[in-house]
């Protein structure tokens, strides 16, 4: 009904959906309201004519009532009489209350409230449920609220919030802990900015908590605003310092890790933190900075913040700033291609943790440290060549991540699970994985896990028979995931597309992309993959029929780098590239020799892809 008039109103144009639903939610569907705000949006100059329906001109706002409409129901509310006060202290509790709200805010006694409100009720204001003094009610029209509020002093309306703000403090405690934001809204509109602020930082914890991160930024954002209005001093600083750790963590969730609105938050907490001294959420601040500027492959600028935080957290000697510093060193020094030196500081980041004392740490650090500590540990794992040790807590990490039902967690154990199952090959188990993450990521709006995810699954499809598939897919997800300002692993992701490439027989294609991901590395010194990407540069070569021996110095260089990183599981797979060519040209005891010192050193993982290759080719060189 409310569509169908709305139409009428517009002549046949189609008004934006939005507006259309702020014009009947306004109304309840009231034929005289509905015609009366469409009109009034009509004429505001807030909609423009474009090809037979209406568009936007701006921001849209809260639509304010008609001054037609707001003469009717304020001559409505002028004949209650002393019942409109009641009905303008029932605007100020909200659209819904329950009659011990109204009771205990109310001046007046029990008897001449209930009737009151029974007036109300059959003046067709409110809606009653249940029976006093259990009922609740409810204004029939929300625009009659709105009238009611819109009639009340604004000193008399101040008065009224802080009253009903007092009474929840005194009265509901359960309000207190399940909806802060209440108290909160109550106390910033009677003005008391300093004592609905806490309030709105309670209110955004609990959103995080129940990783409803939106709510949980517009509760913080509230509280900020709010505490501008205050005299500069410590206290002031300490409790911004708080608000924009909580909201840096709550804009990783929405936007990623590097957003610019994180290093907003972040920056900002650490300036006042500079000026006011360490706080206990100093090391949170540093562990979010360290990860944006690793996430945006600016390793220079997250390795010094990583030192600070690592020589910050030796001594201070709490196990837990040890755990994180310790655990993002090695991060970094990963990435940096200094595995052997990364996996020195992931072991000592394990040795400090506590499940039972840590696992409420996924609110704090926005995921829980122990899960991604063990991803970044079988990454580092597989890297080395213990690939059965890496698998086993890759499925440590998804287990435990299961376990904390915490959705963010879970979307990053999925995610790196599906990663590190690609680099192994283990290609089956890689899109379940992957399929997981992009069902979390899609279920609570995560972006950057979702385009990941999304690579992931392209991934896979060029590996088992669909490399058209799978280009697009990939291709499309690394443009989504650059868009977001997330450039870690960029080398590895551009290698992903180059394999597909490869298996795809479109050798130009995937040297172009090697020559992006040789760029990346080079501006940002992410070496960790960089033996990967030389060989498979030698493998392109080799497919475009370019000379051999342009593909031998490719592979060469590659045994040569992951040589001096310790990267086995690198120096494998390219020891085999080596040997097929050598073998096709007929320097089988070269190729023997060369593959039978790598494989000889490994002592697990023989039921991998690569090590199950380099045994058939040894037994045919034999």
């Amino acid at each position: 009904l409310a569509t169908d008039l709305i139409g009428r109103v517009a002549g046949g144009k189609e008004l934006p959906e939005e507006v259309a639903a702020q014009i009947a939610a306004k109304s309840d569907g009231v034929p005289l309201f509905v015609e009366e705000l469409t009109q009034m949006v009509l004429e505001s100059g807030l909609l423009r004519e474009v090809d037979g329906r209406y568009e936007l001109t701006g921001p849209l706002t809260d639509l304010a009532i008609p001054s037609t409409l707001q003469d009717s129901l304020t001559a409505r509310l002028d004949r209650l009489g002393e019942v409109k006060e009641v009905v303008q202290l029932a605007s100020v509790l909200g659209r819904e209350f329950i009659y011990r709200l109204i009771q205990a805010v109310s001046l007046r006694d029990d008897a001449p409230l209930s009737d009151h409100l029974r007036q109300l009720v059959s003046g067709e204001f409110l809606y009653q449920q249940g029976v006093v003094p259990e009922a609740s009610f409810i204004f029939k029209h929300a625009l009659i609220q709105d009238a009611a509020y819109n009639s009340l002093l604004i000193s008399r309306r101040q008065q009224y919030h802080q009253l009903v703000a007092r009474v929840y403090e005194e009265s509901f405690p359960e309000i207190i802990e399940s909806q802060p934001e209440l108290v909160a809204h109550h106390y910033t509109e009677a003005g008391l900015n300093q004592e609905a602020i806490p309030y709105w930082q309670q209110a955004g914890q609990i959103a995080m908590r129940r990783s409803a991160n939106v709510e949980a930024v517009n509760h913080l954002s509230k509280g900020l605003e709010l505490l501008e209005s205050l005299p500069e001093s410590s206290e002031r600083a300490t409790q911004e310092v708080a608000l924009q750790t909580m909201l840096a963590q709550s804009q990783v969730q929405i936007r990623g890790y590097t957003a610019p609105e994180v290093e907003q938050a972040f920056s900002r907490a650490r300036e006042l933190i500079g000026k006011i001294g360490e706080t206990p959420l100093y090391f949170q601040v540093m562990y979010g900075l360290s990860i944006f500027y690793i996430g945006r492959s600016e390793y220079q600028s997250g390795g010094e913040v990583a030192d600070q935080y690592l020589a910050a957290a030796r001594l201070s000697q709490d196990p837990l700033p040890l755990l994180m510093a310790h655990r993002t060193m090695g991060m970094v020094m990963m990435l940096k291609g200094e595995i052997v030196q990364a996996r020195d500081h992931l072991v000592q980041g394990f040795a400090r943790y506590d499940i039972q004392q840590h696992r409420s740490l996924a609110l704090a650090y926005g995921q829980e440290p122990m899960v991604t500590g063990i991803m970044w540990s079988s990454i580092n794992l597989f890297l080395l060549g213990y690939a059965d040790q890496s698998s086993t807590q890759l499925h440590e990490a998804v287990s435990l991540a299961e376990e904390l039902a915490h959705p963010f967690t879970s979307a990053f154990a999925n995610c790196f699970a599906a990663q590190v199952s690609i680099l192994s090959r283990a290609i089956e188990p890689a899109i379940h994985y992957a399929d997981a993450t992009v069902s979390v990521a899609e279920e609570q709006s995560y972006a950057h896990y979702l385009a990941w995810g999304n690579l992931l699954q392209g991934a896979y499809l060029a590996h088992t028979g669909q490399p058209q598939e799978g280009i697009e897919r990939l291709a499309q997800s690394l443009a989504t995931i650059t868009k977001t300002g997330f450039l870690a692993l960029r080398s590895l992701f551009l290698s992903l597309l180059a394999e597909a490439h490869l298996i795809a027989g479109q050798a130009p294609d995937g040297l172009d992309t090697l020559d992006k991901a040789f760029a990346h590395a080079n501006d940002t010194g992410e070496r960790f993959w960089e033996s990967e990407l030389h060989r498979q540069k030698g493998e392109l070569l080799l497919l475009r029929g370019g000379s051999e021996n342009e593909a031998e110095e490719c592979f060469n260089k590659a045994l040569e780098i992951a040589r001096n990183q310790s990267a086995k599981s690198l120096e494998l797979r390219t020891a085999l590239s080596l040997a097929r060519l050598w073998q096709s040209q007929g320097k089988t005891t070269d190729a023997r020799e060369l593959l039978a010192g790598i494989y000889g050193w490994f002592t697990e993982g023989f039921g991998t892809p690569d090590l199950v290759d380099a045994k058939v080719l040894l037994e045919e060189l034999a």
